[in-house]
């Protein structure tokens, strides 16, 4: 196909070789290509988080990246969460304390607290932490920081908020 770039994706562990239009999301490729369809399009501007996903351990909005820029990544999805000892944790503690409503967000929530609670494990702050030399104790205050760039329409956030503090420790 012309036009087209090959592109190399490892995706929940399993390698694809793709040709792909380089205007083509990560998202897209996710959804329309490989059928992964548990990441969520929300806004298509990387304002919402309902398309986060976990590239190389980072989350990212998977809007905002093209595919092509992936080439060679390790992403990783809500639908490898179950697998994911962290991940099941945190699905565990959303039942718990309905960190859900209409569970639109939820798939990009969970990807985030995952890889939220990893940059808190790494001592990585937030603008919420005043002590920059201690560790940055996970505050319902720290937590909402920190997960700011998730957005729930239906407001479940004090339930995701108390998933995370379980699921931490804290």
């Amino acid at each position: 196909m012309t036009g087209h770039i090959p592109v190399h994706l490892q995706v929940n562990g399993q390698a694809h070789e793709l040709s792909l239009d380089p205007r083509v999301s990560l998202l897209d490729c996710l959804r329309e290509h490989l059928q992964l369809t548990g990441t969520k399009k929300g806004c298509d501007q990387g304002a919402c988080g309902a398309c986060t996903v976990l590239a190389d351990g980072e989350r990212i909005n998977s809007c905002l990246a093209p595919a092509v820029q992936c080439d060679g990544m390790e992403i990783v999805t809500i639908e490898a969460m179950a697998g994911h000892g962290l991940g099941a944790k945190v699905q565990e503690a959303f039942q718990a304390h309905d960190g859900f409503q209409c569970g639109y967000c939820t798939s990009g929530q969970i990807c985030s607290i995952v890889a939220m609670l990893a940059e808190h494990r790494d001592g990585r702050p937030s603008a919420e932490t005043g002590d920059l030399t201690a560790p940055a104790v996970l505050t319902d205050a720290e937590i909402r920081e920190r997960m700011a760039g998730n957005l729930c329409r239906c407001g479940a956030y004090n339930g995701i908020v108390a998933a995370v503090r379980e699921v931490a420790g804290a």
